[in-house]
């Protein structure tokens, strides 16, 4: 009886361990693609070393809306010519400063929102910067991007049910038209 009943559950739990494995390790390979950023990016150096503010790069237009991701002729500001011998830096110059004629860089935006969903900066001003995103001041490196195969939206994206619990925690409404306009 015993040899039964362990021919009946040993493919059983063999299954349901494959199973877990594909589901939190397969699935996911297959889902999300790695990219690395056109260049690489050191926020330490400017923040640490420069002594500069997340603010200086990321702020608010005069219309109160966000401007995101500085562009290339704000950090050509102080990148006209290369300030040191880091290759990312020379890349950045030669490629997409080449004097004057600026080219954005083509940055993977780890927060990106769908496209159903509003974000406004200006709403949450006051809330630290890290509540949303990870908090990169002291980074050498940038992280890698991932990026889900099908939606094309980085695993990084903050997620609804993460939005719901600050608002709940908060007071704010919950409510569709808040975020889904």
């Amino acid at each position: 009886m015993s040899k039964k009943k362990s021919c009946v559950v040993l493919p059983f739990v063999a299954g349901f361990v494959a199973s877990l494995f594909l589901g939190w390790w397969g699935f996911p390979q297959l889902l999300y693609s790695e990219k690395t950023q056109p260049l690489q990016f050191s926020h330490k150096v400017h923040v640490e070393d420069q002594a500069m503010s997340c603010e200086d790069c990321h702020f608010y237009r005069e219309d109160g809306s966000y401007a995101g991701l500085p562009t290339t002729e704000s950090c050509a500001s102080c990148h006209e010519a290369p300030m040191g011998d880091d290759p990312a830096e020379i890349e950045f110059v030669e490629k997409y400063v080449n004097e004057g004629d600026y080219k954005e860089v083509p940055w993977y935006v780890y927060q990106k929102q769908p496209d159903n969903v509003y974000f406004s900066h200006i709403a949450h001003d006051g809330v630290d910067c890290t509540a949303c995103h990870p908090d990169m001041a002291f980074n050498e490196t940038l992280p890698v991007y991932y990026e889900n195969r099908l939606t094309k939206y980085s695993k990084q994206t903050m997620k609804m049910w993460e939005c719901e619990r600050c608002h709940a925690e908060n007071g704010a409404s919950n409510a569709c038209f808040v975020c889904h306009k």
